[in-house]
């Protein structure tokens, strides 16, 4: 049965941060992988998971640059793996599989925002390739892992830029309309949280559950192709170049960013319950249209059942993956 896209009671808000929410929670000997776990947001869930004794591993395009962001963190294991090269998606997932028979929490972290036109080694836009179909075919590949594991969750870092744009169906990777680096942003960011609609509908079957999450809005290095003066204007940093902290009103640091995928990730109310789109560590409320101009709700075109099932195949089609 679905869960319904309605808050819940969890002790927890805005303010919360990683360490709050992980709080009592044991993860030891718990076998978990957060892309772009080396910086910003997933450096900060890293940290607080394997705190509580979970054995992480975070792929990086950048070997070297992760392992010395991780260097006061010697037992998080690091291996090469770029989301643009579908190559080296698959000798990742080859090389955990090799490892571990058991994959108990996959937190699809990593991502740009609003680069200048750019595409993947199939040609497919930046954006979309490396936000959604990337982790696509990273979850399909390791899927064997979770299905061996009893309780596993996938989280998939979606934003409240969802409501920039939906899914364009016909033109995705932005051949035939001019490309609109925010416009992009947004369809990859609906399609992340259409991507938990469709995976959890899947994987209920086998105990796997999945949760789309808006962080909040934090100055990370997922900022960097962002011009200071636009970053002002968007409340991000005040007139001295300092990150704006509001968790009520989404500006959180990045401690407070991370509480929500952990949340996701290991909280027991969510046992049972999967496919929502969450955001201050709550299960966000759905919102009655596409244009409403609130920023803690879900819009109805990132939850739509049949667009996550369109997504899905779309996805199998142009990566070559699949859960068979």
């Amino acid at each position: 049965m679905p869960t319904p896209q309605s808050p819940i009671v969890s002790g927890f808000g805005p303010a919360s941060t990683a360490a709050e929410v992980i709080n009592g929670i044991d993860l030891t000997g718990k076998a978990v992988i957060v892309t772009g776990g080396y910086s910003g947001l997933g450096l900060e869930t890293v940290r607080v998971l394997r705190g509580v004794g979970a054995k992480v591993l975070v792929p990086a395009r950048d070997v070297a640059k992760a392992t010395e962001a991780l260097a006061a963190m010697p037992d998080v294991a690091v291996a090469q793996m770029d989301l643009l090269d579908p190559a080296s998606i698959d000798r990742f997932a080859e090389h955990v599989l090799s490892l571990t028979d058991r994959l108990d929490i996959l937190i699809n972290n990593a991502g740009v925002m609003a680069p200048p036109l750019g595409r993947d080694a199939r040609g497919y836009e930046m954006q979309f390739a490396a936000n959604h179909l990337g982790h696509f075919q990273l979850t399909c590949r390791l899927w064997p892992a979770l299905v061996r594991t009893e309780g596993a969750r996938v989280v998939a870092l979606s934003s409240y830029g969802h409501r920039r744009a939906g899914m364009d169906f016909h033109d995705p990777n932005f051949e035939r309309r001019p490309y609109d680096r925010w416009e992009a942003y947004g369809q990859s960011k609906t399609a992340n949280a259409l991507f938990a609609v469709a995976l959890d509908s899947i994987g209920q079957r086998s105990g796997i559950r999945a949760f789309a999450v808006h962080p909040g809005a934090i100055a990370t290095p997922l900022v960097r192709h962002m011009a200071r003066a636009e970053l002002q204007a968007g409340g991000i940093l005040d007139a001295d170049g300092n990150p704006v902290i509001d968790p009520e009103n989404n500006m959180k640091t990045p401690e407070q960013g991370a509480a929500t995928t952990v949340w996701c990730a290991t909280s027991p109310d969510l046992a049972g319950m999967g496919g929502v789109y969450c955001a201050d560590c709550n299960i966000a409320p759905a919102l009655a249209r596409d244009d409403m101009p609130d920023l803690h709700g879900v819009r109805p075109r990132a939850i739509d059942p049949v667009a996550a099932g369109r997504l899905w195949q779309l996805s199998e089609q142009m990566t070559g993956a699949s859960l068979d």
